[in-house]
């Protein structure tokens, strides 16, 4: 053998031992590598006795412990429960519920008593006597009104006639057997209609009749400028031994045994609201002695603000004084009235109030006692269920909201299923290890 075919034999022996042993160390190291990636990981602990929420809160107690805790159950009801809002409100006077009152003739006011704003009139009941002062002009008017009177009388007399010989015929058809006792009814009270027409109308002309002789004969008896409804005096605009030209505003009179209530609400909360449920009006101030009152929807013309973004919303509401026993209360669900005292603080036109409206709801929600439920340590909210003789499970629960002592349920047990409604705290303590 040459010296070059030794050295070639020689490389390529060293090339074969070479590859021999890359492929031994792939099959023995990189091979297991890739193998291993394919198992799954190694588990990093073992529980002995895993947590299950449905079995570990369940427990129970012996009958005495029962006994000592007070333990009360109730079962779960579904039933409707109202939401409720909170909105700022603006007391006002009802439309015509403020009359202003004009001198019916000019002249002047006789002296006297001089009413003051604030002071409380009757209906019907004199607040200025006016004594006129009739210039040709005025004195043509009242001549033609005295002559208009005269000509009412007549009217109302004729049909006053008419009026009886109607109930007249409708009597005779009736005896005859071909009438109807409405019909006569209604004859009846046509008449006792035109009659009232006809004292009215007399009582004017006779009114007239008499001003006018006592001007002619050089005199003037006072004309009494009433109040035209029961309330109390907003503003006076005239006073005694003040002349005044015909039409000039004397006093205003406001009644404010009712009142409306406007609530400016946003646009984009009237929609949520149950626009025909009544309201409850309080003062600002959250108080637990504080005296709340039911006000009821009315219609009224519409305004909004668009300034604000809003609409307004009215609500009617009795305004009785601090020992008015008149004052009618909402009996809730009957939608009836019923009579009881009222003690508290009556509204003011301009009065800033609270308003607490009724959200729509869905039709029906679960519902349990609010001592039912309880709250851990990070805030979660359980409910203890009995699911055997004194045996309770914990059961969480997701609270919508609360009504009165009422906790309404997103999620919780099924309805019908007893929850213990007292002693539940107890039982939150037996549980963690805080008995008594």
């Amino acid at each position: 053998m040459s010296y070059q075919k030794g050295l070639i034999t020689g490389i390529i022996g060293t090339a074969l031992v070479a590859g021999a042993a890359g492929g031994a160390a792939w099959f023995w190291v990189v091979k297991p590598r890739e193998s291993a990636k394919s198992l799954p990981p190694p588990i990093p602990a073992t529980v002995s006795k895993p947590f299950k929420e449905d079995q570990s809160t369940t427990f129970t107690i012996t009958a005495e412990a029962e006994t000592r805790l007070g333990i009360r159950t109730a079962p779960v009801v579904r039933k409707a429960m109202s939401r409720k809002r909170v909105y700022g409100g603006e007391v006002i006077i009802p439309p015509g519920r403020s009359v202003i009152v004009s001198a019916p003739l000019a002249g002047t006011l006789k002296l006297g008593t001089a009413p003051v704003a604030g002071q409380a009139v009757q209906a019907g009941k004199p607040v200025l006597h006016l004594v006129p002062l009739l210039d040709p002009v005025g004195r043509a008017n009242l001549t033609a009104a005295r002559i208009e009177a005269d000509g009412q009388v007549k009217s109302t007399e004729e049909q006053l006639k008419a009026a009886r010989i109607a109930l007249t015929r409708a009597k005779e058809v009736l005896a005859g057997g071909a009438g109807r006792q409405r019909d006569v009814d209604e004859a009846q009270a046509q008449v006792e209609v035109a009659t009232k027409f006809v004292e009215a109308a007399t009582a004017r002309r006779d009114y007239l009749a008499k001003i006018l002789g006592e001007l002619e004969a050089g005199g003037g008896t006072p004309i009494l400028v009433e109040s035209p409804m029961d309330g109390v005096l907003r503003t006076v605009t005239a006073l005694p031994g003040q002349t005044v030209p015909a039409g000039a505003p004397l006093f205003e009179v406001m009644n404010l045994d009712r009142v409306w209530v406007r609530v400016p609400v946003y646009v984009g909360d009237r929609d949520e609201l149950n626009l025909t449920a009544p309201a409850t009006i309080g003062p600002l101030v959250a108080h637990a002695e504080n005296i709340t009152r039911p006000a009821w929807p009315v219609v009224a013309p519409p305004t909004a603000n668009p300034t604000s973004g809003t609409v307004d919303l009215f609500f009617s509401t009795s305004n009785p004084d601090m020992t008015d026993e008149r004052w009618r209360a909402f009996v809730g669900g009957a939608g009836g009235f019923a009579i009881a005292p009222f003690v508290g603080t009556p509204l003011s036109p301009g009065q800033r109030v609270a308003v607490s409206l009724t959200l729509n709801e869905p039709a029906e929600s679960l519902t349990v006692p609010w001592s039912a439920v309880v709250y851990d340590f990070h805030g979660g909210s359980w409910l203890y269920v009995k699911t055997a003789d004194r045996t309770y499970t914990r059961h969480r629960v997701t609270i919508r909201h609360i009504t009165d002592d009422i906790a309404v349920l997103d999620d919780g047990p099924s309805p019908k299923t007893v929850v213990v409604t007292a002693g539940a705290a107890e039982l939150f303590g037996t549980e963690t290890g805080f008995s008594k």
